[in-house]
C-alpha cells in the first residue's frame, strides 16, 4: 500500500515536472518571451536617469554659485570704491615696435598705488589691443597729481625709462584716466601719454 502511494506521487511530480518543462521551452501563443535579465536592464535604465538628473543639478547648481560670486565681486567693488569717490588708471599699447614694456610704476600725489613687473605674455596682450586696469581707488575731490614711470627695451635694444604726468580735476562721480604707449615714426622714440576719459 505504501509502495503504491509512493509511486502515485512520483508519477504526479513527474508529469508536474514534464508539463512545467513544456510550459518554459513553449510559451503560450501570443504572449511575449520574458526577457531573463529585464529587471537588471529597468534598474540600469532608472540608475542611468537619476545619474543625468543629478549631473543636471550639479550643473545647475555650478552655475549659481558662479552668477553669486559674480554679484558678490560687484558689490564688493561698489562698497570698496564708491562711484562718488572711485578713481581708475587704465594702461595700453600702440605699435610697440620702438619699445618693449617691462614695468610700471605709478604715483598719485606723490604716494606709490601701483607697481607692475610684465610678463611677455602680458605685454603681447596689451599689443594686440588688450586694455589693463592698473589701479583702481579712492580719492577725494579736489586737484590730483598722477606721474607713470615706464621701464623696458627702447630702440636699439637700449635699457629705457621714461615717465608721465597729468594734473587732473576729481570731482563727483567716478574718473578715468588711460595710459598710453604708442610710436612716434618721425623720432624713432616712443611716446607715452596720459589722458583722460570723458
Amino acid at each position: 500500500m505504501a509502495v503504491r502511494i509512493a509511486l502515485a506521487s512520483f508519477t504526479v511530480l513527474a508529469a508536474a515536472a514534464s508539463a512545467l518543462a513544456t510550459a518554459q521551452e513553449a510559451p503560450a501563443q501570443g504572449a511575449a518571451p520574458v526577457p531573463e535579465f529585464a529587471p537588471r536592464a529597468d534598474a540600469a535604465a532608472a540608475q542611468r536617469a537619476e545619474f543625468r538628473t543629478l549631473d543636471e543639478d550639479v550643473q545647475d547648481l555650478k552655475k549659481q554659485v558662479l552668477d553669486l560670486n559674480r554679484d558678490l565681486f560687484l558689490l564688493e567693488e561698489e562698497l570698496l570704491f564708491p562711484s562718488n569717490t572711485q578713481t581708475a588708471v587704465f594702461i595700453s599699447m600702440d605699435v610697440g615696435e620702438f619699445f618693449g614694456l617691462d614695468s610700471v610704476e605709478l604715483k598719485i600725489d606723490n604716494k606709490d598705488v601701483a607697481n607692475y613687473l610684465y610678463t611677455e605674455r602680458e605685454a603681447e596682450a596689451l599689443l594686440k589691443g588688450g586694455v589693463q586696469r592698473l589701479f583702481i581707488g579712492n580719492l577725494k575731490a579736489g586737484e590730483h597729481e598722477l606721474v607713470a614711470v615706464f621701464t623696458g627695451e627702447g630702440p636699439h635694444t637700449r635699457d629705457y625709462r621714461r615717465a608721465a604726468s597729468l594734473v587732473f580735476e576729481k570731482g563727483i562721480g567716478p574718473k578715468f584716466i588711460e595710459l598710453t604707449i604708442s610710436d612716434r615714426e618721425v623720432k624713432q622714440q616712443p611716446e607715452f601719454v596720459v589722458k583722460e576719459w570723458e
